[in-house]
């Protein structure tokens, strides 16, 4: 029986969520004889209370800073070296802020195993030459490994609590990666009674979703923001599933985008939840009451963790100006227009207002 040791990555800005997933891997490679029972947490280091971040996870099996009165699993080891956590990995989980990969990437490409499996929890996309550029595909082709996705409404303290919720693992829709059975193999790696996985066939949906309800989700908190109910919030959650579908008809090229895919976790479930629940709804919600740049929000309100959605914004408004596509995309532009451009945030319901029947 072959045995696979599991990798974790993440940065700074995305412990909590980091955090969580190691809980749920530690404890089931723990029962698991297909695994190696240690798993190797890359932490990017720093200092907490005068100790290192590292010591204290491994000491007291608490990521006290990012996800506090959780305890980690004993076979969780935090590790400080990059390349020392990911060298001997067969798989990788990767759980950065998407601005942040292409460093990742450069500073462990070559020094991974060929064959390793990786797996991608990154919420965003990039700008490419040919307009979109998937996180996942950029690992893929910088480290030259075989990828997935996993997306789904999973706010970390509600998993790190064993709340149930679900999840999607999304796999790309070859022959070769299915002949290897991955999904499965990653199925087994994540799945618990109380977080229940589902596997898809369509990664560059699953992925897009995962990035595009944040920018969804902004909207939603401007809405809060300045005072409006639970039906705008409603519409806000319609036109911008509408304008997702849309995006991914445009740019998912593997082949047909099938519907029913924003029925899983990774779609309408994520895009619910975000925008009642997440950061990013949370701080555009101070945006509109407090007057204050998003940066100065993040500072004050986030404990080091990043902001996914205005990010994507910007990088979707490049990805739609290049295709002459912006005009159709109403509320994603208004997000983007509101957080960089210096449009008043009163605007955004007037998107709302005229924002097209169909798509």
């Amino acid at each position: 029986m072959n045995v696979y040791k599991t990798e974790l990555n993440r940065r700074v800005c995305l412990q909590s969520r980091g955090s969580a997933i190691a809980k749920i891997v530690g404890a089931n490679v723990a029962q698991n004889p297909k695994f190696d029972n240690t798993v190797k947490m890359w932490v990017f280091e720093e200092t907490v209370n005068g100790q290192k971040l590292t010591e204290i996870i491994n000491t007291t099996h608490e990521n006290v800073k990012y996800l506090p009165g959780h305890r980690l699993p004993a076979n969780v080891l935090a590790v400080p070296d990059l390349l020392e956590a990911s060298s001997d990995a067969d798989i990788l989980v990767f759980v950065i802020p998407h601005q942040f990969i292409g460093k990742v990437c450069d500073t462990i490409k070559g020094k991974v195993k060929s064959d390793a499996l990786g797996i991608s929890l990154i919420k965003g996309v990039d700008e490419g030459p040919d307009g979109l550029k998937l996180i996942s595909d950029i690992i893929q082709e910088k480290l030259g490994i075989t990828m997935s996705v996993l997306m789904g409404a999973n706010i970390a303290n509600e998993v790190a609590d064993e709340k149930f919720c679900e999840t999607t693992i999304g796999e790309p829709d070859h022959c070769h990666f299915r002949n290897k059975n991955h999904g499965a193999l990653l199925k087994e790696l994540m799945q618990t009674n109380n977080f229940r996985v589902t596997v898809v066939e369509e990664c560059d949906v699953v992925e897009i979703c995962g990035a595009l309800k944040n920018i969804v989700a902004v909207g939603a908190g401007f809405c809060d923001g300045l005072g409006f109910g639970d039906n705008t919030k409603a519409a806000v959650i319609r036109l911008g599933l509408m304008e997702m579908i849309a995006f991914a008809r445009i740019f998912c090229t593997a082949g047909p985008v099938s519907s029913a895919t924003f029925l899983e976790s990774c779609g309408v479930a994520d895009l619910i939840t975000t925008c009642y629940g997440g950061r990013n709804r949370r701080v555009a919600e101070a945006f509109v009451k407090t007057g204050k740049s998003i940066e100065d929000l993040e500072r004050e309100m986030l404990n080091g963790q990043k902001l996914q959605g205005p990010a994507t914004a910007a990088e979707v408004y490049l990805i739609l100006k290049h295709k002459n596509l912006v005009d159709k995309f109403p509320l994603f532009n208004a997000v983007y227009q509101i957080c960089f451009q210096g449009h008043p945030v009163t605007e955004f319901i007037s998107c709302l207002q005229n924002h097209p029947e169909h798509m």
